[in-house]
């Protein structure tokens, strides 16, 4: 079960035109925001990535906007974990899990996730905060994912399992994302 205390969200290049090309990609891009929204009410650490802006744009405004108080950590590999800036935010998080969103589900996701994994974390991919071009290659994604040990959580199933009870504070927020 997740415990907020020990629970981060990682944002993984939700960028330019690329992020409007994914399968279902305004779903996905809606969901991100609502579970940046829910890391937020709910006080977690969050890491947003950013591959290569230059030759791939920014990340998409509805996100950005949600992010404004941090900067994106830079990359240019596909794993996230080779980037030595991203691995300093992730160890000084001091938390074991990490909540996984973002593009492409078979590249840098999928990357990410397993290496973050082997480094002796927990990872939680989002299913329905993820995408790829193709839908073929967001199920091969979560599958591979899910053969390899990582969990395989959803949105609201995630951000519910954080609140764990109707009475905490950050419940009202966290149910109007939802609805």
């Amino acid at each position: 079960m997740l415990k907020k205390e020990s629970t981060g969200l990682i944002v993984i290049d939700v960028q330019g035109k690329l992020a409007r090309m994914v399968y279902d990609s305004e779903v996905v891009v809606a969901n991100c925001g609502k579970l940046i929204k829910g890391a937020q009410a709910l006080g977690l650490p969050i890491i947003w990535l950013e591959q290569n802006p230059v030759k791939l744009g920014a990340t998409v405004a509805e996100l950005s906007a949600l992010l404004a108080e941090q900067t994106p950590t830079l990359k240019f590999t596909f794993d996230a974990c080779e980037t030595p800036l991203f691995i300093e935010q992730v160890k000084a998080a001091n938390i074991d899990s990490w909540l996984i969103c973002g593009i492409e589900a078979h590249i840098c996701v999928y990357q990410t996730a397993l290496h973050l994994q082997q480094l002796g974390y927990k990872v939680q991919l989002v299913s329905d905060c993820v995408s790829s071009r193709t839908l073929a290659n967001k199920h091969l994604a979560i599958n591979k994912l899910d053969n390899r040990g990582i969990d395989i959580s959803g949105l609201e199933m995630c951000l519910y399992e954080l609140v764990k009870d109707c009475r905490a504070d950050e419940f009202k927020e966290i149910l109007a994302l939802i609805r």
